[in-house]
């Protein structure tokens, strides 16, 4: 079952048989919950309606996608020279509070204080529950997410294992309780270990426990979890890619066979493509049903 409304409502997949290409402003490749986790392309077109294209019965086809010279802000529509912020434009990089630094830094929500950017938006995004997790990356990590958009932030990040383990009143209490945490346990990802290849099974569970022993002055507001559930996710993956080279639309475009899909990465015979930070790049997705020849020869270049 899907969680949030960002994950109720997946764009009509179209296949190849149906359109060989899709074109718009490239948003953030849509997630529903499944074994192995499902994907789709999502892109917004003259008409502001979303088109998708389903990935996950593409593996092996080769992929291209060019860029065709706009970015648009994801928020304001405006053309933009450059993104800013995985989307935004440069004025609402800097006056919008989803753009401040305390979204990606929550303990340092400022919020009580009276400064926030967008009060409205603070009371709806970071006044209300949010979790702390233990994830499963590229190795055991602490972060947070708002309450019920927990598996979509998971599937994001490309864990292959997570657990809630407490529940907090606000954003900010949650990010106090993730800097305890982090003192002595990552609060990162490192993206070349995540596409190398699977993350080593861990006992989350046991983890939790010594942390709840070692915790014993956690933020007002903040509580442990009971029960707390284990949630596992496989990914497309038909093998992990030999070069680890990021791809950017900035430099060219992008062509590949596709070899999997993890978090928000395209896994290609060429390398690998950030979806996310590509959010607001105006393209053209094409999908061949033949895999592309590589600079070896080798037709598919998939499984050797």
């Amino acid at each position: 079952m899907l969680r949030g409304a960002q994950w109720r409502s997946l764009p009509r997949p179209l296949s190849v048989a149906e359109m060989e290409s899709i074109s718009g402003v490239l948003r953030k490749l849509t997630i529903e919950v499944a074994e192995p986790v499902q994907y789709a392309f999502q892109v917004i077109g003259d008409g502001d309606e979303p088109a998708g294209l389903s990935l996950n019965d593409q593996l092996g086809a080769g992929l291209r996608i060019e860029y065709l010279a706009r970015i648009v802000c994801s928020h304001c529509g405006r053309q933009t020279a450059k993104s800013y912020g995985g989307g935004y434009c440069y004025p609402c990089f800097t006056t919008l509070a989803r753009c401040d630094l305390c979204v990606v830094s929550p303990a340092r929500c400022h919020y009580h204080a009276g400064t926030c950017r967008e009060p409205e938006w603070g009371e709806s995004f970071c006044m209300r529950d949010h979790l702390v997790y233990l994830a499963n990356t590229s190795g055991l990590k602490v972060g947070i997410t708002r309450s019920g958009f927990e598996e979509g932030r998971w599937m994001d990040q490309g864990a292959v294992q997570a657990m809630a383990i407490l529940r907090a009143q606000t954003r900010r209490d949650a990010g106090l309780a993730e800097v305890q945490i982090a003192q002595g346990l990552s609060d990162r990802t490192d993206w070349r270990r995540l596409l190398r290849g699977d993350a080593p099974v861990l006992d989350i569970a046991q983890e939790s426990e010594r942390l709840q022993a070692a915790l014993d002055d956690l933020p007002a507001g903040v509580s442990w979890l009971e029960p707390r559930k284990l949630r596992t996710f496989t990914y497309p993956i038909v093998r992990y890619p030999s070069r680890l080279e990021r791809l950017r639309l900035d430099a060219g475009n992008v062509e590949g066979n596709l070899l999997g899909i993890k978090g928000q990465y395209l896994l290609l015979s060429s390398g690998v493509f950030n979806v996310r930070q590509h959010a607001g790049y105006e393209v053209r997705i094409s999908l061949s049903p033949e895999p592309f020849a590589t600079q070896g020869g080798d037709q598919l270049g998939l499984f050797g």
